[in-house]
């Protein structure tokens, strides 16, 4: 969930409720911090469904009809609840109606709930990922990603490589130039090459490396491809340090399908990786 969302919601139904967890103690289904948020036609979000969220929506909607401001619940995740994950979760409900609009509107990431009541964080910003190549496994990537916490921009050398429906929310380029891409993407983007020549992988390989710093890099390939392009790149001055980051083949290791939807899904673990664990994140080597 994010602000701007919560003021949509409030803006067309004139009220909603933040669902946040406030505390999570031992074994459950989101953390704290997550957040749901509904009105009283819609609920978007989770909070990690089962019984503890039927509860809370119907809780939420409760909040909605009297117009309540702010609640702390208490839920163990136990017997009573159906559930045997063993921890413990603490609820916090926050009603939001026109009135609030300007001090969300004024909200730069975060806000209380209620005066002196819990805060809500958004979460960072979705990390951007670069796709070269719109072949099998780029299309397959590519789906793959859409509904997942990235911003995709997918790149392509040939103007009618795209397939006819793109996911919705991926950015397609389709450029002579895919390596000006690598040197104009952001300093801690996700970059994934596949495309359908060696040549032009090894010119957007070396643009990302030339320039230092990237989140991860990943080419498509064996062994023996990663062995030739390490010695053409050395050939290009780019330094050790730089090289040993470069990922060939992709995906995780021992996963040797090499169906395109089977690859796609390996390296969507890898950016998982890199993007909620923080593997690589922001760093920049000489």
């Amino acid at each position: 969930m994010r602000i701007a969302d919560l003021i949509t919601a409030v803006e067309r139904e004139g009220s909603a409720v933040v669902v946040m967890v406030a505390e999570a103690r031992g074994s459950v289904p989101r953390e704290a911090g997550a957040a749901m948020l509904v009105t009283g036609s819609h609920a978007a979000g989770t909070i990690g469904g089962g019984t503890v969220e039927h509860r809370a929506l119907a809780q939420a909607r409760v909040m909605l009809g009297h117009g309540e401001s702010g609640l702390i619940l208490d839920f163990p995740l136990g017997p009573e609840l159906d559930q045997c994950c063993g921890g413990h979760m603490r609820l916090a409900f926050a009603v939001f109606g026109v009135g609030n609009l300007p001090k969300l509107r004024s909200a730069e990431g975060e806000m209380a709930l209620w005066s002196d009541g819990p805060i809500f964080v958004e979460a960072p910003e979705p990390r951007p990922v670069l796709i070269y190549g719109a072949g099998h496994v780029g299309t397959a990537l590519a789906r793959a990603l859409a509904p997942l916490p990235f911003t995709v921009r997918w790149i392509d050398a040939r103007l009618d490589a795209f397939p006819a429906k793109v996911p919705a929310g991926i950015e397609t380029v389709a450029t002579p130039l895919p390596e000006a891409e690598a040197k104009a993407a952001p300093a801690d983007a996700l970059h994934v090459v596949l495309t359908h020549s060696h040549a032009l992988d090894m010119e957007i390989v070396a643009a990302v490396l030339e320039r230092g710093e990237f989140g991860f890099l990943g080419v498509i390939g064996s062994a023996t491809k990663k062995t030739l392009f390490l010695r053409r790149l050395r050939e290009r001055g780019i330094p050790e340090s730089r090289l040993a980051r470069l990922v060939c083949p992709i995906g995780v290791p021992g996963i040797n399908d090499k169906r395109p939807e089977v690859i796609a899904a390996s390296v969507v673990v890898q950016l998982l990786e890199m993007a909620v664990c923080g593997v690589q994140k922001n760093l920049k080597t000489a």
